[in-house]
């Protein structure tokens, strides 16, 4: 895909974008239909949104987002957040993913983060704790003749990609799927990255009875420090 920052740039973070995937509010997290009405799932996946855009909107590291869905009303929530709402009818995650990034490259983005709009933990430190560390990971990547930084924060089973940095945006394409974690390693090194792996808070994502209850928990102490 043709760019302004090419893919032998180098890692540069300065100009960092958030692309936030989402097929739609209602038609998300199908999986989680016998633990949850479609009142309920409609809006667990509402609320997880916002608090992705809210992240975004407001971490010092992310300069803007573009959220790419199928949906109308996710695209209009994500505008009330100061982001961008994009609606592609395109086939799957990765094309969608691709899309946004598009965007976010002509905009001016030198690198980019895949958030998907699952992550209950997520808070505005929690998104830049991961730009940062990769930014202090790459430091001196271009004097070591490394081509960019790819940063991962793997989910708790350790064989998906919770978050995904990117920097030059087009180094790498995402590969979203079973066994994205490894795919998504290989790709690096293979490009000739500098490759970063982070835990925390993104490394907890919604798919399943159990992460419902772990999202319970941290919605919960979320609510409680933002009361406090």
């Amino acid at each position: 895909m043709p760019s302004a920052v090419g893919p032998g740039a180098g890692p540069d973070l300065s100009r960092t974008w958030a692309i936030v995937p989402i097929r739609g509010l209602r038609t998300a997290k199908t999986r989680l239909r016998d633990d949850l009405d479609p009142v309920e799932r409609t809006a667990l996946v509402t609320e997880m949104l916002r608090r992705t855009l809210v992240a975004t909107r407001d971490s010092s590291a992310v300069m803007g987002t573009v959220v790419v869905t199928l949906d109308p009303a996710a695209a209009r929530m994500a505008k009330t957040h100061g982001a961008i709402g994009l609606v592609e009818r395109v086939p799957g995650l990765n094309a969608a993913i691709e899309a946004g990034r598009s965007l976010a490259m002509a905009r001016g983005a030198t690198a980019v983060v895949v958030l998907p709009a699952d992550l209950p933990a997520i808070t505005p430190g929690a998104v830049s704790e991961l730009v940062d560390a990769c930014r202090d990971g790459s430091e001196g990547a271009a004097a070591l003749g490394l081509r960019g930084a790819v940063g991962l924060v793997p989910d708790q089973h350790g064989e998906g990609t919770n978050a995904l940095l990117v920097s030059p945006p087009a180094l790498i394409d995402p590969a979203f799927g079973t066994s994205s974690r490894a795919t998504h390693r290989a790709e690096a090194l293979a490009a000739g990255a500098t490759y970063l792996e982070l835990g925390g808070p993104l490394g907890l994502d919604v798919d399943t009875r159990a992460d419902l209850l772990l999202a319970g928990a941290a919605l919960a102490a979320a609510a409680h420090r933002s009361e406090a």
